[in-house]
């Protein structure tokens, strides 16, 4: 049995995962909510987490995963349980559709791995593909897939291994993930600053540095709009 206020962040956080894809800050929370402090928010959080409705994922910033909703919501179920999941950025969980070609899916070229640590030439493979759910895609934008490599994006949420689904694009807005190609031979996937006249490529890995280039060394060639990841 959930408190009146238990009930009104879980449906928050769950509300703002769906449309956003990444957790609300706690910030975010207590305005929501009309709390004075964050402890508030920590303690309802907690009291989630204790009741099996959230799950907290560690070294991820702003990550949290909505088991379930209440019983007596129109859109509750369980998602603990699914073998096979896909993840947005900061723990935004969805059910898989079964990958089985029943049309629901798209196949995107998997285009080898991608380096989320030290940038490695991309491998344009097109002899591969991935079967990804349709409804997370759009329906005029050109997509790709990547394989990561390396562990600087690991608070973001995204792992050694992992299966990234990238909108292929020119430009992107200020802070998001992006597949950089650096001097015409590096790609790399970073987080992208603009920084007055210079473009800085940020990992969220504080083992590693943010780097800084010219505008004329570093081209856009797509953004982060998913991730792939079997258990």
């Amino acid at each position: 049995m959930l408190t009146r206020k238990q009930r009104e962040l879980l449906l928050y956080i769950h509300g703002h995962l769906s449309e956003n894809g990444v957790s609300p800050s706690f910030d975010e929370m207590k305005d929501a909510l009309g709390l004075k402090s964050k402890s508030g928010i920590h303690r309802l959080i907690s009291g989630l987490e204790e009741r099996g409705f959230i799950r907290r994922l560690a070294h991820r910033a702003r990550a949290i995963e909505v088991l379930r909703l209440p019983e007596d919501h129109d859109q509750s179920h369980d998602l603990g349980h699914d073998t096979n999941v896909i993840h947005g950025v900061f723990g935004r969980v969805q059910r898989l559709p079964s990958l089985a070609g029943d049309g629901s899916n798209r196949q995107l070229p998997l285009y080898g791995r991608i380096a989320a640590g030290t940038p490695i030439e991309a491998l344009r493979d097109t002899s591969n593909f991935v079967d990804v759910p349709a409804t997370m895609l759009g329906n005029r934008a050109e997509y790709y897939a990547l394989e990561v490599e390396g562990d600087s994006m690991i608070e973001a949420g995204i792992f050694d291994g992992d299966t990234v689904i990238i909108e292929r694009c020119e430009t992107a807005e200020n802070g998001a993930i992006v597949v950089a190609l650096v001097d015409d031979g590096e790609v790399t996937l970073k987080r992208i600053r603009r920084r007055g006249q210079s473009i800085a490529l940020e990992p969220a890995n504080k083992s590693y540095e943010t780097r800084i280039f010219p505008p004329d060394r570093v081209q856009v060639q797509g953004k982060l709009v998913g991730l792939l990841r079997r258990y």
